[in-house]
């Protein structure tokens, strides 16, 4: 095929050499162009940061998805507040006041729901506890209602003390006492203090009878009003928080912790961790792009022609996407990184095959003719070929993945304007006559030569490779787990990784709705019948069995809390009063020693011993402190036994006020999240095992499904979203494929070449996948995209390569040393310190795209500079013959 004479040829050639004429009303036009652009841009630019609009409203899933939302919107788009705390007491009263603050802020919030601090749980919540429980209750409180009694009289350090002292000589004279949960609970406060970490006692747990444990935890369900104008569309509700939290107290080096997640929370931090890494990226990358620049160029000035090219064209690229979808999303987004690989390629193989043509002895004028002639028919043929490889991603369901095709693929239209507009241009000011020598060009080419030296050892080694690949190709998996992607040191990512750590409390489990009360029972049943469901829960669980049985329990429980009556002592700066809570620790200590000794098979000699040695450890620091500090001490440990005591004594006399209720009698704020307005029921059903992990997941939501095909919730959405995305891919993928195959065999009418091209797109492409196995670096969300860059930049490359072997049917040893090579090597080397940067990114998706692209763009430029040589040898052998 001659090009010299074509009309291809003609057109880019005349073109170039008008631009380089006319440059200063050119650059003047350019100058123009670029300043009304990013105005233009600026003020017309959105972001759209919802994920959930990239995927087609007609996929099932997606159907199912939002009529969950439209039925119970307020569990959409939430913030989720965990608030931890050493007692339960503090945790609920935390959870309670910020509750009530965060309602009145219309503002920034339309709904605030915290699950378990209600009025309605705090009354009946004893109505949830089995039979056996409340007896087991019942019978504490009875045994402990003297001594409680005692101390709400008079709940002082000096008063609690004595009576535990008291206690402990019951049990010497025989009397049988629940003490092991006091003397541990007491023990443990005791060592906090002295530690410097005060903790204070619950008496809630004291009363049931439980071990304290190190933290409790209470959530609020908070509803923002995000706005997706803005970059971040939580900030401000999440600012908002922190602020009330302030306000009531809470801080960072505070007892009770608050941490926010969800998928609010979620979103804003991947897309913030996500932007601090592409800052970074392009910091680094604009400094080895230059170097790479140089080096190729050999001079500044054609370096930064490359530059403004690129930077017009990035500019005018951004510009059509205002212009035509009005809108960026978190996948379309990579429009600049797919320009920046792609669009340098145009201006270094046009700006290199000038120079090669000027240095082959030629006027400038006519040197800049042949270079736009010559470089613009290759240029346009890969422009055809990779538009329509990327316009092949518009039919596919994945609506972001669409858009990146129509701007992407726009771009290369006007990436190939740019560079013969602008281009010669600025040639007519930046170029240089004489350009020193890199001899880059000679060690490249020789590097190059052993390929075609030991051609039967490149053809044997690519088969031995394939079919290693092919054995490897189907262990390539797709990573559904979205969390997988975000930075792991991310506070909101910690706090919801450790939600899914107990499967039984998850935020991540499947939802089923269901028409009425016997479909949910019935449906109830078959799924708890499942190997990886915990536990169901629906409306129904929420109103108690056995009511009048566990009613008569609580009566009785009344009688025995009746006569407590809390007071509270004045404060008491007295030394009189330190003196005495010194005497009343020491009478403990001494009881607890006598009964050590006389029961020392007790069960309660453990315990009572722990109590004595965290005693014993008081009086030590007590005996070299002075009286001011010994207040301060005694006042702190006072304040740790006794500040949850009344909050336990009034929840619990709340609870005997229970009364019989049924399902209508349940509060709005409950059953509005359980069954709609058109009377239609949500199932919960929680996974049994942590669903963080890929397979955990597939096995629950495959059964789950298979009882429930309607279900949904987030564990359902982000394995059939994957799904979805690997298919929209594949579809992409092959209509590419038939496109670029199609473009390619009108463009070299002939069906040996095609294949040619596209050997090394599809080696690359196999190895790569390949190397996602040998790196676990599995596809996920975020690098699934370097797919179709790298499509591009394969086909460039190879039809580059193709395309100028056919130029006066160079042989593959000349074919090396050209520009062509070079360039090709020089565009490789600047996607790649580009693509490179991007795993220094704290966002694992990001960073994992990064490295997806740089193995990927390598094993590209091997295939192509290395095995297609090899193979071009073979046509042209045959052409001599």
């Amino acid at each position: 095929m001659e090009t010299s004479h074509s009309r291809l040829y003609g057109t880019f050639a005349r073109c170039a050499s008008i631009s380089y004429c006319y440059a200063p009303w050119i650059l003047l036009a350019a100058l123009l162009i670029a300043v009304a652009s990013v105005v233009y841009i600026s003020r017309n630019l959105g972001m759209n940061t919802d994920t959930t609009d990239m995927l087609s409203e007609h996929l099932p899933f997606r159907v199912n998805s939002i009529h969950y939302n439209k039925t119970f919107p307020q569990e959409m788009d939430i913030l989720l507040l965990v608030l931890n705390a050493p007692t339960p007491e503090q945790a609920y009263s935390a959870a309670d006041h910020l509750a009530a603050r965060l309602k009145k802020d219309t503002k920034n919030f339309t709904d605030i729901y915290p699950p378990n601090v209600d009025v309605f749980f705090e009354r009946n919540g004893l109505l949830y506890e089995s039979v056996s429980e409340l007896e087991h209750i019942t019978d504490r409180l009875a045994a402990a209602q003297p001594l409680i009694a005692r101390i709400a009289e008079n709940p002082t350090l000096h008063t609690f003390t004595s009576v535990l002292t008291g206690a402990v000589e019951e049990l010497s004279k025989g009397r049988n006492l629940e003490l092991e949960p006091v003397f541990k609970g007491v023990s443990e406060t005791l060592n906090a203090q002295l530690a410097g970490k005060p903790r204070a006692l619950s008496w809630q747990t004291l009363f049931r009878g439980e071990p304290q444990k190190s933290s409790y935890q209470e959530m609020i369900i908070v509803k923002p009003k995000p706005d997706y104008t803005q970059l971040f569309p939580g900030e401000q509700a999440i600012a908002a928080v922190y602020a009330a939290a302030k306000d009531i107290g809470l801080t960072d080096d505070g007892p009770i912790q608050l941490r926010i997640t969800g998928d609010v929370a979620l979103a804003d931090d991947e897309l913030r961790s996500s932007l601090s890494g592409m800052e970074f990226a392009g910091i680094i990358t604009f400094v080895l792009v230059g170097i790479v620049l140089y080096f190729a160029m050999r001079t500044i000035r054609l370096a930064l022609a490359v530059l403004l090219c690129l930077t017009l064209g990035l500019l005018l690229t951004a510009a059509f996407a205002t212009a035509a979808i009005g809108q960026l999303n978190v996948i379309s987004i990579a429009f600049a990184v797919l320009y920046i690989g792609l669009g340098a390629d145009f201006a270094i193989h046009f700006l290199l095959r000038y120079r090669e043509v000027l240095e082959s002895g030629l006027l400038t004028t006519d040197a800049m003719y042949k270079a736009g002639g010559e470089a613009g028919s290759a240029l346009a043929a890969c422009t055809i070929a990779n538009a329509i490889g990327f316009y092949a991603f518009i039919p596919t369901s994945y609506s972001g993945v669409a858009e990146l095709g129509i701007i992407s693929g726009t771009g290369m239209l006007i990436s190939l304007l740019v560079t013969f507009i602008l281009g010669p241009a600025l040639l007519r000011y930046l170029s240089e006559r004489s350009i020193p020598d890199s001899g880059v060009k000679g060690s490249l080419g020789k590097m190059l030569e052993l390929s075609l030296k030991w051609r039967k050892l490149t053809y044997v080694s690519i088969f031995v490779l394939l079919l290693i690949a092919i054995a490897l190709l189907p262990q390539v998996r797709f990573d559904y787990n979205l969390l997988n992607m975000q930075d792991p040191k991310g506070k909101a990512v910690q706090t919801f990784r450790e939600l899914l750590a107990s499967p039984e409390h998850s935020p991540w489990h499947a939802i089923v709705l269901t028409k009425d009360q016997e479909e949910t029972r019935q449906l109830t049943e078959r799924l708890a019948e499942l190997p990886g469901v915990s536990k169901i829960v629906t409306m129904l669980d929420f109103v108690p069995t056995e009511q009048e049985v566990k009613l008569s329990a609580i009566e009785e429980m009344a009688l025995i809390i009746g006569p407590v009556i809390l007071s509270m002592p004045e404060p008491s700066t007295d030394k009189q009063m330190v003196v005495q809570q010194l005497e009343a620790l020491d009478a403990l200590n001494a009881a607890l020693d006598r009964y050590i000794k006389e029961y020392p098979e007790s069960s309660l000699s453990e315990s009572a011993l722990t109590l004595k040695t965290s005693l014993e450890a008081l009086f030590v620091r007590l005996e070299g402190a002075n009286f001011s500090d010994k207040e301060k001490l005694l006042h702190s440990i006072d304040e740790d036994l006794l500040s949850t005591l009344p909050a336990a004594i009034q929840r619990l006399r709340t609870s005997i006020e229970a009364v019989p209720f049924s399902e209508q009698e349940l509060p709005e704020s409950l059953s509005g999240r359980w069954r709609s307005q058109a009377g239609e029921y949500r199932i919960a059903v929680y996974p049994s095992e942590d669903i963080g992990d890929n397979e955990a997941l597939t096995q629950f939501v495959r059964s789950v499904q298979q009882i429930a095909p309607q279900a949904t919730g987030m564990p359902v959405v982000s394995l059939e979203a994957g799904e979805a995305v690997v298919e929209a891919f594949v579809h992409a993928f092959s209509l590419a494929l038939a496109g670029v195959t199609v473009a390619l065999l009108i463009l070299l009418r002939s069906i040996k070449y095609t294949v040619l091209v596209l050997i090394p797109l599809l080696l690359s492409s196999v190895f790569t996948g390949v190397f996602t196995v040998l790196l676990n670096i599995p596809f996920n969300f975020a690098n699934i995209i370097a797919l179709p860059l790298l499509l591009g930049l394969g086909i460039d490359s190879s039809l580059h390569m193709v395309y100028r072997s056919l130029d006066k049917k160079q042989v593959s040893e000349i074919l090396i040393h050209t520009s062509t090579a070079r360039a090709i090597f020089y565009s490789a080397l600047t996607a790649l310190v580009d693509f490179a940067s991007l795993m220094f990114s704290s966002h694992k998706g990001t960073a994992s795209m990064g490295a997806l692209l740089t193995v990927g763009l390598t094993l590209t430029l091997i295939c192509t500079l290395v095995i297609l040589p090899a193979l071009l040898r073979i046509p042209a052998q045959h052409a001599k013959s």
